[in-house]
């Protein structure tokens, strides 16, 4: 890291240790909204519609969080950021959280400081390439321009994929993902790389997405979730626990359509069903939430299940399968700690 990177990673990581001592939890509920970092536009996971509410996977998290704490899953403010800009947002408390495919590594948690709450979504570091250029695999982009955004972990992956495979590459900088669609679908740069979602999601928005191929090679681990500030504790498990809250629901068969009725009465049958809808229990008290808080989280959206099939799912333009992302019960990597 050099020495510019390095005062930077400290200004960002002093912001969170003094930020975090605020409480944001007391913050929001005071303020009587929620602030939540986003990127700057990614259909299928945050991106304004036409009538200018933001929809997608992420937006749909910050929403559960407003409809925990707030009681209203429309009681949040979205706030874009870059790859640059995100953790200065966070670290400085210009958000209260960040939910922007953002990847969770050693240097992202301990060196800057941030918490991350869980995974919401399995990813890797793929490529697109033009169909026309009969490309197959990414080990034949020998001497191709590649456009890479800065500030991101994508970086690093690509210098390390293409030095082990002995090739090289002309890296075109680039800053948001709609900059680095604009240079590629110009034939500025003749490849992009970043995480497969976001190549996945950006294809779906091209006026002809069956001229470009996503290549087979997955040359990283991304795993992506929402981040808090370090130290704020309090805050922090109620980020986790309302992810929790969306994946446990699908593996017990909560859904949007009869979450009313399961919550009508405590069932002696299905215990942790109870406990996560607050029929049964002081899990809320222990967040300093009331019992329903969990059943709003759902009712916002739907399970973790319901969430990514409507915003990024197969029937969907963006087109992903859950993949890593399905339960554990099926072949995925998606697991949640029991409600108890």
């Amino acid at each position: 890291m050099n020495r510019s990177v390095f005062l930077g990673a400290l200004t960002v990581a002093g912001l969170a240790a003094g930020v975090a001592a605020a409480g944001t939890v007391d913050d929001v509920m005071a303020r009587g909204k929620l602030i939540c970092g986003v990127t700057t536009g990614l259909v299928g996971f945050a991106a304004p519609d036409a009538n200018g509410e933001w929809k997608g996977f992420d937006v749909d998290m910050c929403r559960a969080v407003a409809a925990a704490v707030l009681k209203d899953p429309s009681a949040v403010e979205f706030v874009t950021t870059t790859g640059k800009t995100r953790f200065t947002s966070l670290a400085s408390g210009e958000v209260d959280m960040l939910s922007r495919n953002t990847t969770w590594t050693f240097s992202n948690d301990v060196g800057l400081r941030f918490e991350f709450a869980a995974v919401n979504y399995y990813d890797g570091q793929g490529f697109i390439a033009p169909k026309a250029r009969g490309v197959s695999s990414a080990k034949e982009l020998d001497g191709f321009s590649v456009c890479i955004q800065t500030g991101t972990t994508t970086q690093l992956n690509l210098a390390d994929f293409f030095r082990a495979n002995n090739i090289s590459y002309e890296p075109v900088p680039i800053e948001t993902n709609a900059e680095a669609i604009e240079k590629y679908l110009a034939g500025e740069c003749e490849v992009y790389t970043t995480d497969a979602s976001i190549l996945a999601a950006s294809r779906a928005t091209f006026e002809d997405p069956t001229a470009h191929v996503l290549l087979p090679e997955i040359i990283s681990k991304e795993p992506l979730g929402p981040l808090v500030r370090h130290g704020d504790n309090e805050w922090g498990d109620i980020v986790r626990w309302t992810l929790n809250a969306l994946i446990s629901a699908e593996e017990l068969g909560v859904t949007s359509a009869n979450i009313a009725q399961l919550a009508e009465a405590a069932n002696p049958e299905t215990p942790e069903i109870n406990r996560l809808l607050g029929t049964e229990g002081t899990l809320g008290d222990m967040l300093g939430l009331d019992p329903e808080w969990a059943r709003r989280a759902i009712e916002a959206g739907g399970n973790y299940g319901e969430v990514f099939a409507r915003n990024i799912g197969e029937e969907t333009p963006v087109g992903l399968a859950r993949g890593l992302n399905a339960q554990w019960t099926n072949g995925g990597l998606l697991y949640s700690p029991p409600f108890r």
